[in-house]
Formats: structure tokens, C-alpha cells, sequence
């Protein structure tokens, strides 16, 4: 499997090149930077301090339509969508990373899967994947008696809040416990805003310092509380994630699928 990494040069492109040239199966074949970079022409490897692959840093996907099977893609919800369409006139597989987009993107994306495989999940890794069974687990046990709140903190970069995450993680817990996300979640408290009810569930978002990702779920009732938590230390574990989920891709059909599909935890 030939992977295509865009971003290259950025935080997790760095880690997708290294963890693609650390995996067996896969190859790296291309790898995009951002256009009118001055890391253009540079290798790859030396880019993300592995050493020379002999792959070339290139401009724009076109450059290297040839040489890559799946594009591995952790970039903005505009530029993800233009992917998408490239990937389904050049019939490549597309492993999606980026996260903050809106239910128009998500449909857009879900109907780029109609013609091409799609992998789409808001994270990668191996870990809070298993979590969020682990979360569904816990609400159907637990039910409306315990209330729910999603703590996350992330790198004073992370443009989006609540993380892509930490929604999700919202998002399995309430379909275990039969609400809709949209109408119970809570965004932050702030001022007089009386006693919390019973079914909302509460997000709370913190951004500092290089923080790669930590998140953790509360079930709290009088007389006891559960926290499920899962701390990322390196983009490493999102990166062999993604890996993992293009090699998963050999073969597939065309489909939207998350990483609970490529972990087999349905």
C-alpha cells in the first residue's frame, strides 16, 4: 500500500512520515507540503528527521497523482473536501484525520465515500478507540442515574473546541443512553445558571501549553464517581493509527468507515 501524506512538513505530517516508514505493508509514496514552501524538493525523511527516503517533497496532490494508493489527510475541513473530490476522480482510498467539520462537510464527505473508500474518524488512536466502546459500555450499565460530563485539554494551538474527540465521545454516550447530543450537550458554565439537569451532558475545553491530548469522561452520582481517561504523550499513537487504518483500506469498497470498523469493535 503507497500512502500519500499532505502536510508533510507540518506536526503530524512529521509523525505520519516517520510512522509510515516504521510500518510493514505500507510505503510512503508522496508527500505534499504547503505550495510555495521552501521544504519543496526536499526529502521527505530528512524533512521529518528520519533520514533520506528518496521521496521528494511536492506542491500539489496532481504532482503525484502515480504514486500513492490512499492519502492520509489531517488538514482543515475546506481543503479536506478538495481531497476528497481528488481522491474520487483519481480513485484513491482516503484516510481522514481532520477534525471541526460542520454536518454540511460530514454529508459532503459521506457522499465522496459513495465512489471511494473513506476511513473518518476524529481520532486515530488504537486507544481512545477501545475507550469509546468502554464509554458505551459504561452508560447503558450506569443509565440517567449518573451524570455525565467530557473534561478535554489540548496544545494552545488546536483551533477547534470541543475537540473532535471529545465530541465524539459525547456523542457515543448519548446514543447508549437514547438522547440526542444536540439537544442535551452543554458548552461550558458560567454565572448564575441554577442546578444541572439531569440528562445534559457537560463539556469543558482546556488549551495550554503543548498539551497533545488528554480526555476524560466523568459519571458522577451522589456517593461515587467513574472517570474513564485517556492521555495521549506523542502524535505518534495517531499517526500509527492512521497508518494502520490505510492498510486496512486494501481492497475495501467503496463506504464511509470509522476506526471502530478497522479495530473490529462493532
Amino acid at each position: 500500500m503507497r500512502i500519500a501524506v499532505i502536510g508533510a512538513s507540518g506536526r503530524m505530517g512529521k509523525f505520519l512520515v516517520q510512522a509510515a516508514t516504521e510500518t510493514e505493508g505500507v510505503t510512503l509514496g508522496a508527500a505534499i507540503v504547503q505550495p510555495g514552501s521552501s521544504l519543496l524538493g526536499a526529502d521527505a525523511g530528512e524533512i521529518a528527521g528520519v533520514g533520506k527516503i528518496g521521496v521528494s517533497a511536492v506542491e500539489y496532490l496532481k504532482d503525484c497523482v502515480d504514486d500513492f494508493d490512499v492519502l492520509i489527510d489531517f488538514t482543515t475541513p475546506a481543503l479536506t473536501l478538495e481531497n476528497a473530490q481528488f481522491c474520487v476522480a483519481h480513485g484513491k482510498a482516503h484516510v481522514v484525520g481532520t477534525t471541526g467539520l460542520n454536518d454540511d462537510e460530514k454529508a459532503a464527505l459521506k457522499a465522496a465515500s459513495e465512489q471511494t473508500p473513506i476511513v473518518f474518524a476524529p481520532n486515530m488512536s488504537v486507544g481512545v478507540n477501545l475507550t469509546l466502546k468502554l464509554l458505551a459500555t459504561a452508560a447503558k450499565i450506569l443509565g440517567d442515574d449518573y451524570d455525565v460530563e467530557v473534561v478535554e485539554a489540548h496544545h494552545r494551538h488546536k483551533v477547534d473546541s470541543p475537540s473532535g474527540t471529545a465530541l465524539r465521545m459525547g456523542e457515543v454516550v448519548a446514543e447508549a443512553l437514547g438522547r440526542d447530543l444536540k439537544e442535551c450537550a452543554v458548552y461550558g458554565r458560567e454565572g448564575q445558571i441554577g442546578p444541572r439537569t439531569q440528562k445534559e451532558i457537560g463539556f469543558e475545553t482546556i488549551r495550554a501549553g503543548d498539551v497533545v491530548g488528554e480526555h476524560s469522561v466523568w459519571f458522577a452520582t451522589e456517593g461515587e464517581r467513574i472517570e474513564i481517561v485517556h492521555k495521549a504523550s506523542s502524535r505518534m499513537t495517531f499517526a500509527k493509527g492512521a497508518i494502520r487504518a490505510a492498510a486496512w483500506l486494501a481492497g475495501k469498497p467503496a463506504g464511509l468507515y470509522d476506526m471502530q470498523d478497522v479495530l473490529d469493535l462493532k
